[in-house]
């Protein structure tokens, strides 16, 4: 479904009151006391009042506006609406960073057209920074983003939120060896690293192991900033699974290269 600037623009509004109420259901949460439970799986995956809360707030208020809208959220699934539009969340992007008090977290907020994200919204309340995304461009608040040059692997600034992601051999080796030729590697950030780089601080983030609703808020944000983001193999990222972003195009080519091997 086509959206002209005039959509755009409404649904870009309605994702940043979106933001708010997860915000508001959010902030009494961080740095107190509270149960965190975990959801299981290969890896630790906790889970607070704080991340059910948030989607509970911004499902309530797209059922009310949108009715006909679907919605995918980490913490509830799907509800199948009648438009091919769909909102994608993730109340809380980092709930391990949330849980041990670290401010690199975020709610994600994604419109998908029902062919790609075209809205995009990364919220931290704590630190007072929205990272907003659409087909006209990408903003920290009214700041517009843009990615920096860097065409050199050798040169490049890498982040990954933890090597525990990658859940083949074949996976974890080709991280490494990418890895092992970066400038620097930095572990940690989630959603945040994401946001660095559409701010020119962060090269290329290699990631494996994620959902739709991990990376699709970050899809306009990259996108509109200048960077490249796709599945491993150079496909749409949109799925999750195994994710390459990097702000130079030309950067983003050699990772394929380096990458796809292994997808």
């Amino acid at each position: 479904m086509t959206l002209n600037a005039e959509q755009i623009g409404e649904y870009r509004a309605f994702a940043e009151q979106l933001a708010q109420a997860a915000a508001a259901a959010i902030q009494p949460y961080f740095r107190a006391n509270l149960a965190v439970e975990d959801k299981g799986g290969r890896l630790y995956d906790p889970v607070t009042v704080a991340d059910k809360a948030a989607e509970d707030a911004m499902r309530s208020l797209i059922q009310q506006r949108y009715p006909s809208h679907g919605i995918l959220g980490e913490e509830q699934g799907v509800a199948v609406g009648s438009s091919p539009l769909t909102w994608v969340l993730d109340p809380i992007d980092g709930t391990r960073a949330f849980i041990t008090g670290l401010p690199l977290w975020g709610t994600l907020i994604a419109l998908n057209d029902g062919t790609k994200p075209v809205v995009g919204v990364m919220n931290q309340p704590f630190t007072g920074e929205r990272f907003i995304g659409t087909p006209e461009g990408a903003w920290l608040g009214s700041t517009p983003l843009k990615t920096r040059a860097c065409s050199d692997l050798a040169s490049a600034t890498l982040m990954c939120t933890t090597p525990d992601m990658f859940d083949t051999e074949a996976r974890k080796a080709a991280f490494e060896a990418v890895a092992g030729q970066a400038r620097l590697m930095r572990y940690g950030g989630d959603c945040y690293a994401y946001c660095m780089l559409a701010s020119g601080f962060v090269d290329v983030i290699v990631e494996a192991s994620l959902q739709p609703y991990d990376v699709q808020a970050l899809m306009p944000i990259i996108e509109g900033a200048g960077g490249v983001i796709t599945a491993w193999d150079g496909s749409s990222a949109q799925n999750g699974g195994c994710v390459v972003a990097c702000g130079d195009p030309a950067l983003h080519a050699q990772m394929i290269e380096l990458l796809r091997h292994a997808m």
